[in-house]
C-alpha cells in the first residue's frame, strides 16, 4: 500500500479545513506529517529556517508548494513565532524544529540548548497568549532516557530520565516545559516521546541512511570503505511515516498527556550493517572501519520503547517493519546513485 493509500485509510473523521502549523516542516518528519495532514483535509502552514543554500532547504516539500503556506522564521526568534501564530491562528501546532543531530550537539551545546530547550519556551509562550485553544504537540525524544532501562529491558513514561548528551538534556527541558504549561495554564499540550525513526528522507549524516547510502556506493564500486563510530550501540528503529501518524493521533486524543512511540524491538548498529550489506550481497566486515571522531563523549548504549499504551488506547499500528523500511531506503539509493 502506498503512502497516499495508507493515509486515506485513516479518513474516518471530518478534519476539513482545520489549520495545522508545523515548525520544521521541511525536515524528514515535517514532510511526512505535511502530506498526511493534507490528505486528511487540513490547511497546512509551516515555518522554515532560512539557509544560505536555498535550493537544499525545502527539497522534501517542493511537490507540496502549491498546497501549503510557508513562512521564514526561527524558534529562537520570538518575534517571528508571534507574527506567524497571529497570522495563522492554527487549530493544531506541531513543534518538530530542533537541532536534530545528537553527536553534533556535543560540539554545539549552547546552540542545542537554546534551540531545543529555550526555543520551545518561546513557542509555548506565543501559543499561550495567541491561540490557547489550539492543540500542541512537542517532538520529544528517547534520548531523554539516556542509559536508564527498566528491569524488563524497556523504557516507558515512568523510566527515569538521565540524558547522556546536550541534545538529550535540552529535550528533557522542553519535555518538562510542556508538562508545566499544560498543568499551569490548562493547555492541550502533549509530548510524543519518539524512538529512532528513519526513511529515505533521513539526512545522510544520520547513521541509518549513512550506512545504506555507503553500502549502495560500495555495491556500485564507488567506494571501498565506510567509517562509523560505535557498532555496538542498540536502537529501536521505526519508519518516520508511521510515527507522524502517531503524532496526529496523540494531539487529537481527548485528554492531553504524554505518549511513547516505538517499534518495541531493538538492534545494534552492527546488526543494521549486517542486514543492509547482506541484502546487497556483501559482507559488512570487509568494508566497515571505526573512527574515533564518530564516537560520542558519553555513549548511549541501548534504547527500546514500550508503546503498548499508544497502540491500545490510540489504535496506532505501524505499517512498516524494520525490513520493509530498510528495503525502501536501499531501493531509493539504488535509484538515486
Amino acid at each position: 500500500m502506498g503512502l497516499d493509500g495508507m493515509a486515506r485509510s485513516f479518513k474516518n473523521e471530518n478534519f476539513s479545513m482545520k489549520k495545522a502549523f508545523i515548525t520544521g516542516i521541511n525536515g524528514q518528519d515535517g514532510s511526512y506529517l505535511c502530506e498526511h495532514l493534507i490528505d486528511l483535509g487540513y490547511e497546512v502552514f509551516g515555518m522554515v529556517r532560512r539557509q544560505s543554500v536555498a535550493e537544499n532547504q525545502s527539497f522534501r516539500i517542493e511537490k507540496l508548494n502549491h498546497k501549503i503556506t510557508t513562512f521564514y522564521g526561527d524558534i529562537n526568534d520570538e518575534k517571528s513565532i508571534w507574527n506567524i501564530l497571529e497570522n495563522v491562528c492554527p487549530d493544531e501546532i506541531y513543534n518538530l524544529a530542533a537541532m536534530s543531530h545528537v553527536r553534533i550537539s556535543f560540539e554545539v551545546p549552547s546552540y542545542t540548548l537554546k534551540t531545543n530547550g529555550l526555543g520551545v519556551l518561546n513557542l509555548l509562550e506565543a501559543y499561550k497568549h495567541i491561540c490557547p485553544k489550539a492543540k500542541f504537540y512537542q517532538a520529544s525524544s528517547s534520548e531523554m532516557f539516556g542509559n536508564s532501562i527498566d528491569s524488563d529491558g524497556f523504557q516507558r513514561l515512568t523510566t527515569p530520565m538521565n540524558p547522556t548528551s546536550p541534545y538529550g538534556c535540552a529535550k528533557v527541558l522542553a519535555y518538562n516545559l510542556v508538562n508545566h504549561y499544560r498543568n499551569a495554564y490548562n493547555l492541550h499540550a502533549c509530548n510524543g516521546i519518539l524512538f529512532n525513526h528513519e526513511s529515505p528522507r533521513r539526512g545522510i549524516n544520520f547513521v541509518t541512511n549513512k550506512i545504506v547510502k555507503g553500502a549502495v556506493e560500495i555495491k556500485k564500486g564507488l567506494r571501498n570503505k565506510l567509517a562509523l563510530g560505535n557498532l555496538d550501540s542498540s536502537r529501536d528503529w521505526g519508519h518516520s511515516y508511521d510515527y507522524v501518524r502517531a503524532m496526529h493521533l496523540i494531539v487529537n486524543n481527548g485528554k492531553a498527556r504524554n505518549w511513547i512511540v516505538s517499534s518495541g524491538q531493538n538492534r545494534s548498529v552492527r546488526d543494521l550493517c549486517e542486514y543492509v550489506f547482506e541484502t546487497l550481497g556483501l559482507n559488512y566486515m570487509d568494508f566497515i572501519i571505526q573512527e574515533k571522531k564518530y564516537l560520542r563523549p558519553e555513549e548511549l548504549k541501548y534504547l527500546k520503547g514500550d508503546s503498548s499504551e499508544t497502540r491500545e488506547l490510540l489504535g496506532w499500528k505501524p505499517f512498516y517493519s524494520f525490513e520493509t523500511m530498510i528495503q525502501e531506503m536501499i531501493d531509493s539509493w539504488m535509484k538515486k546513485i
